[in-house]
C-alpha cells in the first residue's frame, strides 16, 4: 500500500510526510492484529509501536516495497510472537498462570480457545478468519510456506473443535 506522494522526490520532508500517512492508513490494523494474537490491549499497543518504530528506521528502503504494509505486519507480528514466549517462561518460572483480557470479542469462548492456540496457528486464525486474508499473503507475512499455512490452519481449526466439543467440519474456510 503506498501513499499517493511515494515516488514524488525523494526529500526528506517527502519521506516523513509518505511515513505519516502510511502510518495513519496501516496503524489500526496492525495493532488489531497484534492485539488479536496477544489479548492484551496495552503489550498490542507497545509492540505495534516498536514495530513502526523499526518501520521508521527502514522507510527509506522498506517504503520502495511493494507491499511495506506486510512488511510492518510480520514485523509486529514477529516481536508479538517473542513477547508471548518470554511471557510463557516468565510464567513457568514464577508459577503463575497467564490471564487473558479480552476487550472486544463477541464470544468469550472463541476467543479463549483462540487464546490457547501455539502462536503460530493463533497468528494464522487471527489473518484468516479475522482479517479475512489468503493463504498467499498470511504465508508471506508469517515468512512460511503456503502449505505450512495451510497446516497452521487445519492444525488450528482441529484443536478448537477440541476444545470446543465440535466437530471438525473439513471444508469449513
Amino acid at each position: 500500500m503506498r501513499s499517493p506522494a511515494h515516488g514524488a522526490g525523494g526529500s526528506l520532508e517527502d519521506a516523513e510526510l509518505e511515513y505519516a500517512w502510511f502510518f495513519r492508513t496501516e496503524y489500526p490494523t496492525v495493532l488489531r492484529t497484534v492485539f488479536l494474537i496477544l489479548h492484551d490491549q496495552q503489550k498490542a499497543e507497545d509492540i505495534s509501536q516498536e514495530a513502526f518504530i523499526q518501520l521508521l528506521a527502514h522507510w527509506r528502503k522498506v517504503s520502495r516495497y511493494e507491499r511495506p504494509d506486510a512488511w510492518v505486519r510480520r514485523v509486529a507480528i514477529r516481536l508479538a510472537v517473542r513477547h508471548q514466549k518470554r511471557e510463557r517462561i516468565r510464567g513457568l518460572l514464577e508459577r503463575q498462570t497467564e490471564r487473558e483480557t479480552i476487550s472486544e470479542a463477541h464470544d468469550i469462548d472463541l476467543a479463549r480457545a483462540v487464546g490457547r492456540l501455539p502462536m503460530m496457528q493463533r497468528a494464522a486464525v487471527v489473518l484468516f478468519y479475522f482479517e479475512d486474508r489468503p493463504i498467499a499473503e498470511i504465508a508471506d507475512i508469517l515468512s512460511i510456506s503456503s502449505s505450512t499455512a495451510k497446516v497452521h490452519l487445519h492444525r488450528a481449526r482441529a484443536r478448537l473443535a477440541e476444545l470446543l466439543g465440535e466437530e471438525v467440519d473439513e471444508d469449513a474456510r
